[in-house]
C-alpha cells in the first residue's frame, strides 16, 4: 500500500493501481467514458478523464496512470476543468440530444457526466449529422449510430473478452463506426453484455426497448438458474412484470458478465404453456383437492414411489421432496443430474474443490470431457481470461471439438463412451506408471503440461453417464490425487447439467445417499425408476421441475414409462413432454418468483430472492412440499424458506450453521467455512470400477452433446426463438468423404431401427470414426435412439418426410 494525496486528502491505495480507482479512497470521482476494469487493461481512447499531477507538465490520463507513492494530484484546476469540458463539449457536436426518447435516458453516464462536468451551453449552431436509426446490430440488439461516443467498450469486448471478434471499428477519423463485417448480424453467446456496457444510449435491447424509464422501475437481486453459471442478476421490475435482466457484479462467480441466455431468458416467466393452478386428471382443482389427492396417490404407492429432480430445482424444494419419499420407505429419489453417491461424494470433498476465483492463479487448467461455451457459458470467459493474461497453460481432452481448443497448448479427443481409457491412461501417467492402450501417446502429451498442486480440472458431469460412467469417474479421482489437487489454488469443478446439480445431491436426491452423503439403502436409479414403471414395481412417480421425456436418453422409452405408471406428480412451471402424461399437476414457481438457496458447482450456496409476486393461482413449492408431507404424517414445522434451509443446516454437516444472513448478496463457499470439516471422509482404500470393453462393429462411435440453445427455455422466449437449433450431425471430414457426404446435406442417423434426420457438419478437428448429435432439440430429438453407441449414415429415401 502506498499514500498519494488527490485534491487535497491524504488516499492510501495499491502501488500501481490506476489513479481513477485509487481516487474513490478518498471519494473524488473522476468521470470516465471508455475505462471498464472488467475489459482489462485501460486504453486512455476518450479523455474524460484528464487530470493535474505535480511534477508533469502536461494533463494526464487518470484510468490509465498507475499511483506512485507521494503522488499529488489535482482533478479541478481550472486546466482540468477546461479540459473535461471541452472533451465533452466535442462529444455533444454530433450528438442527438434526444434524452426523451432514449432508453438510456434517466441511467444514462453521459448525461451525468454532460451535467456535472460539461460546460452547461454549447456553441454549435449547424446541423448535426444523421445515420439511419435504429439499425439492426443482431436480432437482439439495435445500434444508433447517432448516438455512439466511440469510446471502444462493446469492440473491446468482442475481441478482448468473449474472443468472437465480430465487432470491429469501420473507416477512418470522423467517419468510423462500431460495426460489422459486411454487416453481418452479430451473433455470440454473450453479445447482450454490450449492451450494459454503452455509456451512452447506442446500443439497446430489441427486448427492452420503449418497455420502461428508470422512475417506473425497480431493481431485485437475484440468481440466473438457467444453467450451472448461477450467475449474480438484477431483475429490472415494473408493474410486476420482469422486462429486463442485468448483470450483478460478483467477481467470485461471473465477474459481472451474463450469457445470452440468462439476459433475455426472463420472458418465458410469461409463456403461453404456463402452468399456473392446479390439475387434477386433467381438470381443474384447488389447491386443497390436489394436494389431497397427492398425498392419497403416494400413501397407496408407499415404498414403491420414486421422485426424479431436475436441476432447476432449489436446495430447500429437492430436500423436502427427498424427505417425502424416504418418508414413504422408498430410497428411490435422485437428481436428472445423475452420480453414483459414493463417487459424487469423493468428487465432492471440500479439500478437492476448487474456486472459480482459483482459476485466476492456476499455472494449468484441464478441461475434460465438456464444452463450458455449451454447459456453463461464463465459465468459458473466465476461463479465455486466464490464458489471455499468459500465467496459465490451457489443456483440453474431450470427445469432440471445444470452443476452447483454439487457446489451448494441447488437446486430445478420445472416441465416444471412452472416456475412462484416457483417464485411466493419463492416471497411470501422472502417476509415473506406464499407460497402455490407445491413448497413451495422447495421456503423456496432456500430462507434460499439467503442473502437481497447481492445476483447475474443470470437467463435465455427463462423464458419469452410461455402461463406463463409474470407471470414468474413479480415473477422475486418481488423476486428482496425482495431481495433488488437495492443494491451495488447485482442485477439481464439476459441471453439472442442470444449473442446481451439485445443491440437489448434497441435500439428498440421489440414490443411496441421504442429506449429507450420509449412507442409506441402494435405491434407484434413473434407469431402475424407468424400468420399474415399465414393469409395474413403481406405482408412483414425482417430477419436480424434470422432463425425462425430452432432456434424457430413451426418450420413447419415458414416455411410455410415464403412461404406464399408476401414478405421475409432476410440479412445473410449463405444460411439457412429461407433463403431459401426468394425473395430478401442481404449478410452479419461476426463478424470478422463488425464495431458497442453489449451490454453485464450486460448492457457493447463493440466495435466491423474489423478484415479481407469483401469477395465477401459483404457490411457493417449499410450502406446496412441506404441506404435502403433513398429509402424510411427517410434519416438517417448516413455515418458510429459511426454515427450510435451517432443517437442511441440521441435517447436513457441512451446512451446518449456514444462515440467510451469512449467504448475503454474494453467497459462502461452504468448503472455506470451518463446518466443511463434517464432510463425510471416504473409507481409505476403495476398489476402482473397470471400464466395460469398448463396443466393437461397423458404422460410426455415436455421441451426444447439450447445445447452449438446445432448451425448452429458448423456445418459450421470443427474444430467443431464433436461436433454437435444428438436428446436426458432426463427422470428421474423413468421414464425410468415405460416406459421400458434403457440408450442409440431409441425412439420416440410424440405430435399432430408429432414426433422426439431420443436416451434416464437418469439423476439422473431429475424431475420425464419430458422430455426434444434439440433445434435447425440439425436433428430431436424438434421445430417440435409445442411447445407442453405433450408428449408421445414410441419405433420406426419396419421397420420404
Amino acid at each position: 500500500m502506498i499514500t498519494l494525496v488527490v485534491d487535497g486528502v491524504e488516499v492510501q491505495a495499491r502501488d500501481g493501481e490506476m489513479l481513477v480507482d485509487a481516487a474513490k479512497g478518498g471519494d473524488v470521482e473522476i468521470p470516465v467514458f471508455c475505462y471498464e476494469p472488467k475489459l482489462g487493461g485501460p486504453v486512455g481512447a476518450c479523455r474524460m478523464c484528464l487530470v493535474e499531477i505535480e511534477g508533469i507538465p502536461k494533463l494526464q490520463t487518470g484510468c490509465s496512470t498507475p499511483v506512485r507513492d507521494g503522488m499529488v494530484v489535482y482533478t479541478r484546476t481550472d486546466r482540468v476543468i477546461e479540459a473535461q469540458r471541452a472533451v465533452v463539449e466535442f462529444l455533444l457536436v454530433n450528438h442527438p440530444l434526444d434524452c426523451p426518447v432514449c432508453d438510456k435516458g434517466g441511467e444514462c453516464p453521459l448525461q451525468d457526466i454532460a451535467l456535472g462536468w460539461g460546460p452547461g451551453r454549447s456553441r454549435v449552431t449547424e446541423p448535426k449529422r444523421h445515420f439511419r436509426k435504429p439499425m439492426p446490430l443482431s436480432p437482439l440488439v439495435r445500434i444508433d449510430r447517432e448516438r455512439c461516443i466511440l469510446c471502444y467498450r462493446c469492440v473491446r469486448f468482442s475481441q478482448d473478452v468473449a474472443e468472437d471478434e465480430q465487432l470491429q471499428l469501420l473507416e477512418r477519423g470522423a467517419s468510423t463506426y462500431v460495426g460489422t463485417f459486411d454487416d453481418h448480424p452479430y451473433i455470440a453467446p454473450f453479445h447482450g453484455n454490450i449492451i450494459e456496457l454503452c455509456p451512452v444510449g447506442a446500443l439497446t435491447s430489441e427486448a427492452y426497448r420503449f418497455r420502461a424509464r428508470p422512475w417506473d422501475i425497480e431493481d431485485s437481486g437475484s440468481i440466473c438458474t438457467l444453467c450451472p453459471s448461477q450467475c449474480n442478476i438484477k431483475f429490472t421490475v415494473r408493474d410486476e412484470r420482469v422486462e429486463r435482466v442485468l448483470a450483478r457484479d460478483n467477481e467470485d462467480v461471473d465477474a459481472g458478465w451474463l450469457c445470452d441466455k440468462g439476459r433475455f431468458g426472463f420472458q418465458m416467466i410469461a409463456a403461453e404453456d404456463r402452468i399456473v393452478e392446479p390439475r387434477v386428471g386433467g381438470s381443474r382443482a384447488g389447491w386443497d383437492a390436489a394436494l389431497d389427492a397427492a398425498a392419497e396417490r403416494l400413501r397407496a404407492a408407499g415404498p414403491r414411489a420414486a421422485a426424479i429432480v431436475g436441476g432447476q430445482a432449489s436446495n430447500e424444494e429437492g430436500y423436502l421432496v427427498q424427505r417425502i419419499v424416504r418418508t414413504l420407505g422408498s430410497p428411490s429419489v435422485t437428481a436428472i443430474d445423475e452420480l453414483d453417491a459414493s463417487l459424487a461424494r469423493d468428487l465432492g470433498a471440500p479439500e478437492l474443490a476448487a474456486s472459480v476465483g482459483d482459476l485466476d492463479t492456476a499455472e494449468s487448467i484441464l478441461v475434460l470431457g465438456t464444452d463450458p461455451l455449451n454447459s456453463m457459458p461464463i465459465l468459458d470467459l473466465r476461463i479465455r481470461r486466464a490464458v489471455r493474461h499468459g500465467r496459465t497453460r490451457l489443456v483440453v481432452a474431450s470427445e469432440r471439438p471445444s470452443a476452447l481448443d483454439g487457446g489451448a497448448e494441447e488437446t486430445a479427443r478420445y472416441a465416444p463412451g471412452e472416456s475412462a481409457a484416457f483417464l485411466t491412461a493419463l492416471a497411470a501417467e501422472l502417476g509415473n506408471g506406464a499407460p497402455e492402450g490407445e491413448y497413451a501417446a495422447d495421456a503423456e502429451r496432456v500430462a507434460g503440461e499439467l503442473r502437481p498442486g497447481k492445476t483447475v480440472i474443470v470437467y463435465g458431469e455427463r462423464l458419469g453417464r452410461g455402461a463406463g460412467g463409474d470407471a470414468a469417474l474413479a480415473a477422475l479421482h486418481r488423476c486428482a490425487r496425482e495431481l495433488r489437487s488437495d492443494a491451495a489454488g488447485a482442485g477439481l469443478i464439476g459441471i453439472p447439467e442442470g444449473a442446481n446439480g451439485r445443491g440437489l445431491r448434497e441435500v439428498g436426491c440421489l440414490p443411496g445417499a441421504r442429506p449429507g452423503f450420509a449412507e442409506t439403502e441402494a435405491g434407484r436409479g434413473l434407469a431402475q425408476i424407468k424400468e420399474g414403471l415399465l414393469d409395474g414395481e413403481l406405482d408412483a412417480v414425482i417430477l419436480l421441475h424434470a422432463d425425462p421425456v425430452r432432456y434424457l436418453a430413451d426418450g420413447p422409452g419415458w414416455a411410455e414409462a410415464l403412461r404406464r405408471a399408476r401414478t405421475v406428480i409432476a410440479i412445473s412451471a410449463f405444460d411439457d413432454a412429461s407433463t403431459k402424461a401426468a394425473d395430478i399437476v401442481l404449478p410452479a414457481e419461476e426463478y424470478a418468483e422463488k425464495e431458497g438457496t442453489v449451490t454453485h458447482p464450486d460448492g457457493r450456496v447463493q440466495r435466491l430472492r423474489p423478484a415479481v409476486p407469483h401469477v395465477g393461482d401459483v404457490h411457493p413449492i417449499w410450502q406446496v412440499l412441506a404441506e404435502l408431507s403433513a398429509r402424510l404424517g411427517d410434519e416438517t414445522g417448516i413455515d418458510s424458506a429459511p426454515e427450510a434451509l435451517e432443517a437442511i443446516a441440521a441435517e447436513v454437516p457441512f451446512y451446518r450453521g449456514i444462515t440467510p444472513e451469512e449467504i448475503g448478496g454474494t453467497g459462502v463457499r461452504w468448503p472455506a467455512r470451518d463446518a466443511a470439516t463434517g464432510f463425510p471422509r471416504p473409507p481409505e482404500a476403495q476398489s476402482a470400477p473397470s471400464a466395460p470393453p469398448a463396443e466393437n462393429g461397423g458404422g460410426l462411435r455415436l455421441g451426444t452433446y447439450r447445445a447452449l440453445w438446445a432448451d425448452a427455455i429458448t423456445e418459450r422466449n421470443v427474444a430467443l426463438r431464433f436461436l433454437a437449433p435444428a438436428q446436426t450431425v458432426e463427422l470428421a471430414p474423413s468421414d464425410g468423404e468415405r460416406l459421400g457426404v458434403s457440408e450442409g446435406d440431409e441425412v439420416e442417423v440410424r440405430s435399432n431401427g430408429s432414426s433422426v434426420r439431420a443436416r451434416v457438419e464437418l469439423r476439422e478437428r473431429m475424431r475420425p470414426g464419430a458422430a455426434f448429435l444434439i440433445e434435447a432439440t425440439a425436433t428430431e430429438n436424438s434421445n430417440v435412439l435409445g442411447g445407442a453407441s453405433i450408428v449408421e449414415i445414410a441419405r433420406p429415401a426419396e419421397g420420404s418426410e
